[in-house]
């Protein structure tokens, strides 16, 4: 997916997300983020985007701490997440192709991570209100669901910060069947390694995890248990991955 495409659904997401905030109610419980209200969410949500706006605006070559909290709630929270997330999508439109700034996941380009980035983490939440709202989600097409699982997979679990670790090597393989990608993780006591597609294949899976590529992005990122999606071999694997895997 090009970056213009992750552009457009941040857009989209970020309404998405402000929508069913309201709707639900900002004290309403947030069942995938578990101690969470909705304010919570809305809350992170606009600390991260006004964070990210900051390294494309300024160029930032190095790490920098997201900054506290909006004191707010009510509809001056939501004015806020507004203009925040309009800021974000204001900024990555502008940034020229060769925008040089820290990114934190490996991508053709800061302003391609920044984009590819913030247009997953406003999905999730976005996922998030809608568990506070309840009835009918927002599907997930299957493009961008497979892209969130190369980014969860090649990406944030091929760093050291992965709490996925086996005391012997194990193979889990993850199947989107509309898609037809194939991603294999080779889990071990270091960080897993992720080859995505046939060549991954040749090493047999110790256990499978199968369905629509909707289905495994919410399973994998743990906003659905992993009982919602096919478990073929060995389910301690399964069972590891969902007690393990939460990125923070």
């Amino acid at each position: 997916m090009d970056t213009q495409e992750h552009l457009t659904a941040l857009i989209a997401e970020g309404a998405a997300l402000a929508s069913a905030a309201r709707e639900a109610g900002l004290a309403a419980t947030v069942p995938t983020c578990p101690g969470w209200l909705v304010r919570d969410l809305v809350r992170h949500t606009c600390v991260v985007h006004r964070w990210a706006t900051a390294f494309v605006a300024e160029a930032h070559r190095t790490p920098r701490p997201m900054g506290p909290e909006p004191d707010l709630d009510g509809e001056a929270l939501l004015d806020h997440f507004a203009e925040g997330h309009l800021a974000l999508v204001e900024t990555l439109g502008a940034a020229p192709a060769s925008l040089d700034c820290w990114a934190f996941l490996p991508a053709p380009s800061p302003l391609a991570f920044w984009t590819r980035r913030q247009a997953h983490e406003t999905r999730i939440h976005r996922v998030d209100a809608e568990s506070a709202r309840g009835g009918r989600p927002t599907a997930v097409s299957p493009a961008h669901a497979a892209d969130g699982i190369d980014e969860l997979l090649t990406g944030f679990h091929a760093r050291a910060k992965s709490r996925v670790r086996t005391a012997a090597p194990r193979t889990l393989r993850v199947r989107a069947v509309d898609t037809e990608t194939v991603w294999t993780v080779a889990l071990s006591d270091g960080p897993p390694r992720t080859v995505r597609g046939a060549d991954g294949e040749t090493t047999p899976a110790d256990c499978t995890l199968s369905g629509t590529a909707e289905d495994l992005y919410l399973a994998l990122w743990n906003r659905r248990p992993l009982s919602s999606v096919s478990i073929s071999g060995d389910p301690g694997l399964a069972a590891l991955w969902e007690s393990h895997s939460a990125v923070v």
